[in-house]
């Protein structure tokens, strides 16, 4: 695409949602909850009470571009955002985010973790947003699985090893795979690969992408892929495999797993995702709140902010879309029962002593698509064609490699830091 062209696409996107969205006084542009039931629970439920707020729905690279478009034209129609940190950072890095330290100071005593709230300063001297709310990837399990658990194994530290004993177990005993991974176009399969698999077996996502540890890590791949249910290519929500009883064992986003879960709590069991040979990777999802330089509305936006990061607004988003507090807040008693077990599930990922934090990605840009399709590549080819591990990984790290050189994106955890483009060792 010459830059002529996407500039273009740049200015009509904006001239499109600038005329869509002109009536509203304050345009509220997110790049989370945006399938329908989540963004008619935020309209509806979560923004209730507050008039003339418009919240608008992006896919991140059409959000980069967008707020790119706005910045450029000097034209701005968005006065908040909501996006995950990895999503905020080059905006922040490009100076175009408002300094949110009055708003910082002002929530200090109300229960935002200090670790939470230093991640929105995005590595600068002033808050870049404000932390609104945070998620995970856990495993779920039904009744009926656990009674071929390995012997001797923790739900709370399970291992790959026993996963795939476990997978064995189920498959042998019922003719079917019990498995499933939401590895469908509209899945998050790859968050899959770049915090779980790899941190676990490498210690790394991009440094270590072509490492021996990483040739372990698509061996333990293949023979976890051998018991797990072939359908999952086809799977984006792992709740609906989950309720139709295609699968007993799943591995999703905590907010693409909550209507199986609130639907039995009773039959089902939360836990973290397995630990490989350094550790127990696991990829945490902070989104944040943060206002554009320019925005039209600052009062509005400030409105907003303060209301999302109420304690009962704060325990209803998890209620609702399964994405739970930056505040320390305890889930109430008597509340839903799946909403707590889930939460119980986060809370063990992230205390786990064996826990490897793998952020989101930071600065691609546009190109976190292309980022992502390099490992459901490296997974296609290895897994479900059969090639040669090794000569996969050498040809995708190239393509790795140029990507970091393209996008000049620096290393992220639980890479080690870079000067420059993150290498490919």
């Amino acid at each position: 695409m010459t830059t002529a062209t996407r500039k273009g696409m740049a200015l009509a996107i904006l001239a499109a949602t600038t005329a869509s969205a002109a009536p509203a006084e304050t345009i509220f542009l997110s790049t989370q909850l945006r399938p329908i039931e989540e963004a008619t629970a935020v309209r509806q439920e979560l923004l209730k009470g507050l008039d003339g707020v418009d919240y608008v729905v992006e896919e991140p690279p059409q959000f980069a571009v967008r707020m790119a478009a706005e910045a450029e034209a000097g034209k701005h129609t968005i006065s908040l955002v909501g996006a995950t940190h990895g999503e905020l950072a080059p905006l922040a890095d490009r100076n175009m985010l408002t300094p949110l330290d009055d708003i910082a100071a002002a929530l200090k005593d109300k229960g935002i973790t200090p670790a939470l709230m230093d991640l929105g300063k995005l590595g600068h001297d002033h808050q870049q947003y404000i932390p609104w709310m945070q998620a995970t990837y856990v495993m779920v399990a039904k009744q009926e699985a656990l009674e071929f658990l390995p012997e001797g194994a923790d739900l709370n530290a399970l291992t790959y090893e026993q996963l795939i004993a476990w997978g064995k177990a189920m498959q042998e005993e019922t003719g079917q795979a019990r498995i499933g991974f939401p590895a469908g176009p509209k899945g998050l399969f790859s968050r899959f690969f770049q915090g779980y698999l790899y941190p676990s077996y490498t210690g790394g996502v991009v440094r270590t992408f072509k490492s021996p540890e990483a040739v372990a890590g698509w061996e333990m791949m293949k023979s976890l892929w051998a018991v797990t249910n072939p359908s999952s290519t086809n799977y984006g929500f792992m709740q609906e495999p989950l309720l139709a009883d295609e699968v007993w064992v799943a591995w999703d986003h905590v907010a693409r797993l909550k209507e199986a879960v609130i639907s039995m709590p009773d039959q089902v069991k939360v836990f973290p995702a397995p630990a490989g040979p350094k550790g127990r990777g696991y990829m945490p999802v902070v989104a944040g709140l943060a206002i554009p330089q320019g925005a039209p509305d600052v009062a509005g936006a400030e409105k907003v902010i303060a209301h999302l990061v109420t304690p009962e607004v704060q325990l209803m988003t998890a209620e609702k879309v399964g994405f739970f507090p930056t505040l320390s807040v305890p889930l109430p008693e008597g509340g839903d029962p799946g909403i707590a077990a889930m939460a119980a599930a986060v809370t063990a990922t992230q205390t786990a002593s064996d826990g490897v934090v793998s952020l989101l990605p930071v600065g691609l840009g546009d190109k976190g698509g292309e980022f992502n399709k390099i490992y459901t590549d490296t997974f296609q080819r290895i897994v479900l064609n059969g090639e040669d591990i090794q000569t996969v990984l050498e040809a995708e790290a190239k393509v790795l490699s140029g990507l970091m050189e393209t996008t000049k994106a620096p290393c992220w955890a639980p890479d080690a830091k870079s000067d420059g483009p993150c290498p490919v060792e």
